[in-house]
């Protein structure tokens, strides 16, 4: 009784119709028999391939591997396992195939049994992935130099900016050193100035000793600023001394005093609602002066410099308002830091560039902020904001 199930195909089917290519040789490689997908890879029939040399049908070098290679070794330990050799077809194409074969001995004799594959995805797969593992590498030394010569980058940069580290500090230090030891003088200077035009003095004598009371308070500005902006550099920021004020009459008595140090201009002081607030009224003072020097400076003096004190519900503010040329839409996103000019042309009203940029450093040190607004119709308007804290109406 027969034990193969009906529903498989017979084994002469399964031998000829094998997904892969099976050959059955002799020992010296004459085909016995060859199945019909081999036939059909190779390009032969199965009766043009029956009594062939397996190994004629390979290339030259095929030919020399198998003679020196794998034919000894299908001697010596009786099977072989994936070697890969290039056929010739019938239409003398080439087409490579891994090759596995057994050597079985059988009463009859001795033969070799060989099953083919093809190669054609495997190779597309290799190729794929040799050139993959080609990219990665070159994208991995890419990166690597890419890493180094980041690193290199990142130790200059660190080299350049502790140097210049360095050189801040030096520079600030020097300016507060020097902005400090220039106040003994410039204080004798201003008394000696004082003491001579106390007693009978020519026009020509009282105007120059005026001259030298002038550029003397406008060097102490200097000073005042150049000390003020070397604290704010090196982080310690400005020091103040809040305390109850009455705001109209911090500014009004500071407008006194400019308007002799501005002779030359018309200030005019507006105010605007009561109350006190807790504020410096040294630096309020200062925030005025700098702001009316500025407006001096780039202002057009033939119109009147408007001053306003206002107190309101939760904000006190001073706004200093002239009229005169336009600042710039660039220039206002820079006009409060140190070192920065409305303009490069010359005057002697105009200092180092630190006016502005204290003015803001005040105004952050009460919690407040500045503002700037400036258009041909309207004029220039600096307005310092500063929250109420103990108010009263």
């Amino acid at each position: 009784m027969s034990t193969e199930d009906p529903s498989l195909p017979d084994s002469q089917t399964l031998f000829e119709e094998a997904p892969c290519a099976l050959v059955v040789t002799t020992e010296d490689g004459t085909i016995l028999r060859a199945n019909l997908t081999f036939s059909n890879w190779i390009g032969f029939s199965q009766p043009a391939l029956r009594g062939r040399r397996f190994q004629d049908l390979l290339t030259m070098g095929g030919r020399i591997f198998h003679q020196t290679h794998w034919a000894p070794l299908m001697k010596m330990q009786g099977s072989v396992a994936e070697v890969k050799l290039d056929l010739v077809r019938g239409d003398r194409s080439t087409v490579t195939m891994l090759l596995n074969g057994v050597r079985r001995e059988h009463a009859s004799g001795t033969f070799y049994e060989l099953a083919l594959f093809g190669t054609t995805d495997r190779d597309r797969y290799e190729r794929e992935l040799l050139n993959a593992r080609k990219i990665a590498e070159n994208l991995l030394r890419e990166k690597t130099a890419a890493d180094a010569a980041l690193q290199d980058a990142q130790a200059q940069l660190n080299k350049a900016y502790e140097n210049a580290q360095r050189r801040a500090s030096f520079a600030e230090q020097m300016v507060a050193i020097v902005s400090h030891d220039l106040k003994n003088p410039l204080t004798a200077i201003k008394m000696a100035s004082d003491i001579l035009a106390g007693g009978d003095r020519t026009a020509k004598e009282t105007r120059m000793l005026g001259h030298i009371t002038h550029s003397a308070e406008r060097a102490e500005r200097m000073i005042a600023d150049l000390l003020d902006f070397a604290l704010a550099r090196v982080g310690r920021g400005l020091a103040i001394s809040p305390s109850a004020l009455d705001l109209h009459t911090v500014v009004s008595r500071s407008v006194d005093e400019l308007r002799l140090a501005f002779p030359e201009a018309t200030l005019l002081h507006h105010c605007i609602g009561t109350g006190s607030i807790d504020l410096d009224a040294d630096r309020v003072q200062q925030i005025i002066g700098n702001l009316v020097a500025n407006s001096v400076a780039y202002g057009d003096l033939k119109k009147p410099i408007t001053i306003t004190s206002r107190l309101e519900a939760e904000v006190a503010s001073v706004s200093v308002h002239n009229q005169g040329p336009v600042i710039p839409e660039s220039l206002k996103a820079v006009l409060f830091e140190p070192m920065t000019r409305g303009t490069e042309s010359n005057s002697d009203m105009r200092s180092v560039g630190l006016g502005l940029f204290i003015v803001r450093e005040i105004a952050k040190a009460h919690d407040g902020d500045v503002s700037v607004d400036s258009s041909a119709q309207t004029g220039t308007t600096f307005d310092v904001h500063f929250p109420i804290i103990n108010a009263s109406h």
